[in-house]
């Protein structure tokens, strides 16, 4: 059995509970990607142009710092990445979080949150992130996922 591992950047708490719900059904490890400095309700209004996040967003180049860099990636073959959907795509922490460790060999699952849009490029906007990875992208968790439900879908990859 390959070992797996749930790693994942939860800006409002909305990803963090699906994440341990895959954790769980997948019977993984979890690991959750924090940022140095973290963001607050204004930080994350959207609708505020000069908000952090919309000022990351804005920059593909920002890489937010992470609060630690302890996740023992090399442990892993399997690591199912999750995060909430920023303008169509993966927040720029999540870049940083790739950037900082080797990745070659693993299978990175992608899977997300959002209140309204689906994965979109995030597959594509990370693979440079992570050179040497497999890059997949998953599913959205959006709502109640089942533990149950879950389980059958990380069955169904055949890992």
């Amino acid at each position: 059995m390959k070992k797996t591992l749930v790693a994942y950047f939860s800006a409002s708490g909305t990803t963090a509970k699906a994440a341990k719900v895959l954790a769980k059904a997948a019977g993984a490890d979890l690991y959750e990607i924090k940022p140095a400095v973290p963001y607050t309700r204004a930080d994350l209004n959207w609708m505020d142009s000069n908000s952090r996040s919309s000022i990351e967003m804005k920059n593909k180049a920002s890489r937010p710092a992470l609060a630690d860099t302890d996740a023992r990636i090399a442990d892993y073959d399997v690591i199912f990445l999750g995060f909430p959907i920023w303008w169509y795509v993966a927040p720029t922490i999540v870049n940083t979080f790739l950037e900082h460790y080797d990745f070659s060999g693993k299978t990175i699952i992608l899977f997300a949150t959002s209140g309204g849009s689906g994965l979109g490029k995030s597959a594509s906007g990370l693979q440079s992130s992570a050179p040497g990875a497999k890059m997949v992208d998953g599913r959205m968790l959006n709502g109640r996922m089942s533990e149950s439900d879950l389980k059958a879908w990380v069955d169904g990859l055949h890992l």
